[in-house]
């Protein structure tokens, strides 16, 4: 009985790690040559990275020849985002559910109206099960648009990611609107709304060269406030010139992490001072709306937003982050101390017939233990996955 308890919790354990989000949009398209332009303009605009990081979505995709519809306007890569955004849907439509939707209409959220770039209700489509078997899909500021129909399913994990054929690209005026470029000049963005400080330091130290190479590539800064950088001032001064350089670095990521990324991507973050052994990283954790980075050392939040445009993103911090790297001995300042440990007293010289008694375990802090615990965190399913398989042929067979 014990034996069929623990091969039941084993499987219901294993179906669980089966059923977390592990979709990748590009691989499902990438079967299906038909969809290769839709594929790569959501590479381009690193939708498929959006799409990837939600729990439960449906993808509308449309083939190379409406595609190519699309890409003859000569909109900007900002623009088509919106516009493909616009064919991502919040919620799961697998086909099943498509044709016995309630009372045959019902409008669903797109990732257009979720980026708060869409006004009013202008982000939502229309989806109709119409007579004849056919589902037809609706933009919610041109409803003259009734040629836009379910054509087949391409694949379909319930309830993750849909991702089903439509026939035509859904046209939205408010989508399709110019979109101006947003300015990505890290030179004038860090010395406006209160980083002008962190931005005197980055060009005093040479540092600010390696934030503009990564660019093109996607960059976030989390850029401390200048009162916290004044506050900070003489622990700076104390720092070689190489540990200055990893400590500006520390505070920048290369890559473009959204505020809602952020929020739903809690974990270790590698930054630009991360090289071989010198990890240089910090924890990312969300407290409801607030997000705080957590560095071992400190814990820094988040308090307002300079540019959230991608690839570019800079947000302001409330206290400079420092790392273990240069800081190993320094105490989270924001954390409960420690009770002071008792007396210990003195031990009484041992009897004949007395047992030694074993010495107990030291209880300094070893930074060594917290990077395995990370590397034990960071290591995914795949290693526990693969233990409840074994767990499960090896109860199985007892």
């Amino acid at each position: 009985m014990q034996t069929m308890s623990a091969v039941s919790f084993a499987v219901l354990l294993l179906i669980s790690l089966a059923t977390t989000n592990a979709h990748n949009i590009t691989r499902i398209l990438d079967k299906h040559p038909e969809f290769s332009t839709f594929n790569r303009y959501l590479t381009l605009t690193h939708l498929a990275g959006e799409i990837n990081r939600r729990q439960t979505i449906t993808v509308c995709a449309v083939d190379n020849a409406a595609m190519s519809s699309l890409v003859a306007k000569g909109l900007s890569l900002v623009t088509i985002k919106n516009v493909l955004s616009l064919h991502v849907f919040a919620d799961y439509f697998g086909s099943k559910k498509l044709h016995q939707i309630t009372k045959g209409s019902t409008s669903t959220a797109t990732m257009y109206q979720a980026t708060g770039e869409a006004p009013g209700t202008t982000g939502y489509v229309h989806i109709t099960d119409v007579k004849g078997g056919k589902v037809k899909f609706t933009p919610e500021d041109n409803p003259t648009q009734t040629d836009v129909v379910y054509v087949k399913s391409i694949q379909e994990l319930p309830y993750n990611i849909s991702v089903i054929h439509i026939s035509e690209v859904l046209q939205s005026p408010e989508a399709e609107a110019p979109t101006s470029a947003p300015d990505l000049n890290l030179t004038s963005l860090l010395q406006k709304d209160g980083c002008k400080a962190f931005y005197d330091l980055l060009s005093a130290s040479g540092a600010i060269g390696t934030f503009l190479s990564t660019v093109d590539g996607g960059v976030t800064v989390f850029c401390p406030s200048d009162a916290a950088i004044k506050a900070f001032a003489p622990k700076y001064k104390n720092l070689t010139a190489e540990g200055k350089t990893s400590l500006l670095l520390y505070h920048g990521v290369p890559i473009y992490n959204s505020m809602g990324m952020l929020r739903s991507s809690n974990g270790l973050m590698n930054t630009l001072a991360t090289e071989g052994a010198n990890k240089y990283d910090f924890t990312v954790k969300n407290d409801g709306e607030d997000v705080k980075l957590k560095t071992k050392v400190v814990t820094a939040e988040i308090t307002g937003t300079v540019i959230d445009d991608e690839p570019v993103a800079i947000y302001k911090i409330d206290k400079v982050l420092l790392p273990r790297e240069l800081f190993k001995g320094t105490v989270e300042a924001d954390e409960p101390a420690a009770a002071p440990k008792a007396a210990k007293k003195k031990k009484k010289p041992a009897k004949k017939g007395d047992k030694a008694e074993a010495p107990g375990p030291d209880s300094s802090d070893d930074y060594s233990d917290d990077d395995a615990a990370d590397q034990t965190a960071n290591s995914g399913g795949r290693l526990v996955a693969s233990a409840v398989m074994a767990l499960c042929f090896a109860l199985v067979f007892v």
